[in-house]
C-alpha cells in the first residue's frame, strides 16, 4: 500500500447470488481526498462502502488499511434510541473517549450547536428526518475520523441542511468518500469523482477534479470506446472472411493470423459488452393534448394547523408548458400545498379554480402507492401481461426492460427491490396516466444520475404544466421557469430561481441574528442587480448536448413530414389527422430546441 493511502483495495469482487456487482476493482484513497462515488443503481456503491467499513465481506481480493486508521461510517438510515435526548446521543459516541466528563459534555454541546440544535435536550424520537440526519452526521464527526464514509447524506436534508453539509465537507480536514446523486452537491464538495460501472475498462472511471471535469472525460472515453468497437468490428469481419476461405495453417504466418483473429474476437466481445452497459431508462410522460390555456388558478391560497399559519397568499396560474419549482425547508408547507392542489387537503383561505375535466397526477414523496407484497409484474401491469401506453399495448417484459428491469425480476416481490428500483416503478406507473398537470413531490429520491438525466428530458418535453417540489438545485435550474419559495413563517413568494430565494432567506435570517452558512462557509450576500450570472452547471451540460438534441428533434420532424407523403396515410382520414398532429408537435419541439440553444449561446457569450 502506498504510504499516502489511508485505504486501498486490490482486485476486489462482490456478488449477491447470480448478480455480480463489481469485479477486479483496484484503487486507493489518499489523505485529503474528497471522493464522490457515483454509478447506476445496482452497481454496488453502498456495498463497497460497507466493505470499507467492515460491515460486508469480500468475495475476492484484498483490502488494506493504514495502521490505526480512524474510520467513521454514515449509513443512509440509522436507528437511534428515540427516548434519548440529542445531547445524550452525542455523548454516547464519546463514551470510550479518554476525556473528563466536563470535557466530554462540552464537546457534545459544541457539536450540537455546530449541527444547528438549539435545544440539545430534545428527544430523538421527536426529530424530523432532516434533523435525525444532522444528528447522525454530528455523531460521525465526533469520532474525529481520518476517513469518513457517507452514503447519500443529503437524503431527508432540506436545502438549508444541504448547504450546511456542503460547507462542512468543503472545509473538512479529513478525507471522505461520498455517495450522492445531488450533482451540485458533488460538484461543490468533492475533488475527485469515481464512477462504478461495468461500461469502463477495469469496472470504474476515476477523474481528478470536479463533476464537470468528470463528465467531460466520461464523454470522451465513451465516444472513443464506441469508435473502438466499430474499428474492431470491421477488422474482425475482414479476418472472418479470410478464415472462411480456409487458409492452410501449415505456415507460421497463417497460424499467427488465426491466433490473432481469436484475440481480436475476444477484444471485440469485451468492448461490445462494455458499450452495451451504457443504458438509461426511457421516460416520456403522457399528456392529454388539452388546448385550454388556464389549467389551474389559485387565489390567495392559505393553510393553518392548530392556529399556526403554514402559508398564505399563494397565487398561481398554471398554463401548458409552465414548470414551477417549489422551495422551502422541511416543515415549511411544500407538501401541504401540493396535496391541496391535488385535492387531498382543503384550503383554509382562498380558492382553487380548475379547468373543466382537468387531469392532475400526483407523485408523492412518501411512496405509499406501492404494495410491497406484490410482484414487480403485478405492480407494472395490474390487469394482465400488457401495459397500455399512449394508446398502444406494450408487453410487460418490454415495459420492464424500458426501466432497466431484467425479465427474471418480474416475479420478485417489491420489498426485495432497491429504493431506486422502486422509484422507477412509480415513474413507470406515473407515465401511463394522461395528465394536464404533474404534481411532483421530491421525484428524484433514490434515482441514480443517469436516470435523473432521462427524467429531466422527459419532464422538459412534457407539454402540460408541472409543479416540482425538490431540493435538487440542478433539476430546478434545468426545468423551472420560476420558483415559489416558502420562508417557514407562513409566507411564500415568487422568485426567479433558487439563488434569489436563498439570498432572501439568508438576509432575513441575518436580520434576526441567525447566520445560515452558504457553500463556501460564508454568508451569501445579494448580488447587485446589474451583475450578469454565470452559466450554471446544468446549463453548461445542456449546451454541450444541444447539438445532439437538435439533430434528434430535426430527425423526428423530417420523419413526420415524410409520413404525410405516404399515399396510404393520405387516403386514411384518421391516420392523416394523427400525422398532422404529430407534425405540429414535432415542429413546436424543434422551435423550442432552437430557441433554447439561442438563449444558452447568448448567456455564454455575455459572460
Amino acid at each position: 500500500m502506498s504510504m499516502s493511502h489511508l485505504l486501498s483495495c486490490q482486485s476486489i469482487s462482490k456478488a449477491f447470488g447470480a448478480q455480480r456487482l463489481f469485479s477486479g476493482i483496484s484503487f486507493g484513497i489518499s489523505e485529503g481526498e474528497k471522493l464522490g462515488l457515483i454509478g447506476p443503481n445496482g452497481a454496488g456503491k453502498s456495498t463497497l462502502l460497507k466493505i470499507f467499513a467492515g460491515l460486508e465481506h469480500l468475495d475476492d481480493g484484498k483490502l488494506f488499511a493504514r495502521k490505526k486508521l480512524n474510520l467513521a461510517y454514515l449509513a443512509q438510515a440509522e436507528n437511534l434510541p428515540p427516548e434519548q435526548s440529542v445531547i445524550d446521543s452525542l455523548l454516547d459516541v464519546l463514551a470510550a473517549n479518554q476525556m473528563h466528563d466536563a470535557e466530554r459534555y462540552a464537546a457534545a454541546q459544541r457539536m450540537a450547536g455546530k449541527c444547528g440544535f438549539f435545544d440539545p435536550e430534545q428527544k430523538v424520537g421527536a426529530l424530523s428526518g432532516g434533523w435525525l440526519k444532522r444528528l447522525a452526521i454530528g455523531r460521525a464527526l465526533l469520532q474525529a475520523p481520518d476517513l469518513l464514509l457517507l452514503d447519500e447524506p443529503t437524503n431527508h436534508l432540506d436545502i438549508d441542511g444541504i448547504l450546511w453539509l456542503e460547507g462542512l465537507l468543503k472545509n473538512a480536514n479529513f478525507a471522505f468518500v461520498l455517495i450522492s446523486h445531488d450533482r451540485y452537491f458533488l460538484d461543490n464538495a468533492t475533488n475527485r469523482i469515481l464512477e462504478l460501472n461495468p461500461q469502463y475498462p477495469g469496472g470504474y472511471l476515476r477523474v481528478e477534479g470536479s463533476l464537470r471535469d468528470f463528465l467531460v472525460r466520461k464523454e470522451e472515453l465513451l465516444s472513443s470506446q464506441a469508435k473502438q468497437e466499430e474499428v474492431l468490428g470491421n477488422k474482425l469481419r475482414r479476418e472472418i472472411e479470410w478464415l472462411s476461405r480456409g487458409p492452410k495453417a501449415r505456415t507460421t504466418k497463417a497460424q499467427f493470423r488465426i491466433d490473432d483473429a481469436e484475440r481480436l474476437r475476444g477484444d471485440f466481445k469485451d468492448v461490445k459488452y462494455r458499450n452495451a452497459q451504457n443504458k438509461a431508462i426511457d421516460i416520456g410522460f403522457e399528456a392529454t393534448d388539452r388546448k385550454t390555456k388556464k389549467l389551474l388558478t389559485t387565489h390567495d391560497l392559505g393553510k393553518a394547523y392548530a392556529g399556526q399559519q403554514i402559508f398564505s397568499g399563494l397565487n398561481l396560474e398554471m398554463t401548458p408548458g409552465l414548470c414551477v419549482g417549489v422551495l422551502g425547508n422541511n416543515g415549511s408547507g411544500k407538501s401541504t400545498m401540493i396535496n391541496m392542489l391535488a385535492g387531498k387537503i382543503a384550503p383554509d383561505q382562498g380558492a382553487i379554480t380548475q379547468a373543466d375535466g382537468v387531469k392532475i397526477v400526483l407523485f408523492d414523496q412518501k411512496r405509499q402507492a406501492l404494495d410491497q407484497t406484490k410482484t414487480l409484474r403485478r405492480v407494472l401491469a395490474p390487469d394482465g401481461d400488457t401495459v397500455l401506453y399512449k394508446g398502444q399495448a406494450v408487453h410487460v417484459v418490454g415495459w420492464a426492460k424500458r426501466f432497466l428491469f431484467r425479465p427474471e425480476q418480474l416475479d420478485m416481490p417489491v420489498h426485495r427491490l432497491s429504493g431506486g428500483e422502486q422509484s422507477r416503478i412509480l415513474i413507470a406507473n406515473l407515465m401511463r396516466q394522461p395528465a394536464d398537470i404533474l404534481l411532483l413531490d421530491e421525484p428524484t429520491n433514490d434515482l441514480d444520475i443517469p436516470s435523473l438525466e432521462v427524467l429531466e428530458e422527459g419532464l422538459a418535453e412534457f407539454p402540460g404544466a408541472i409543479i416540482l417540489v425538490s431540493h435538487d438545485r440542478f433539476l430546478l435550474d434545468r426545468l423551472a421557469d420560476f420558483v415559489i419559495g416558502f420562508n417557514g413563517k407562513g409566507g411564500c413568494q415568487r422568485y426567479a430561481d433558487f439563488r434569489q430565494w436563498l439570498e432572501d432567506l439568508q438576509t432575513a435570517n441575518q436580520g434576526e441574528g441567525k447566520v445560515v452558512k452558504a457553500a463556501k462557509g460564508k454568508s451569501a450576500k445579494p448580488a447587485p442587480a446589474v451583475k450578469k450570472k454565470k452559466m450554471t452547471l446544468g446549463e453548461e451540460l445542456e449546451l454541450a448536448k444541444m447539438e445532439e438534441t437538435i439533430a434528434q428533434v430535426d430527425s423526428e420532424l423530417s420523419r413526420c413530414q415524410r409520413q404525410l407523403t405516404v399515399p396510404e396515410i393520405q387516403a386514411d382520414v384518421e391516420r392523416l389527422a394523427k400525422c398532422c398532429r404529430d407534425l405540429e408537435q414535432a415542429q413546436a419541439t424543434v422551435d423550442r430546441a432552437y430557441l433554447r440553444w439561442e438563449e444558452l449561446i447568448a448567456k455564454r457569450d455575455s459572460i
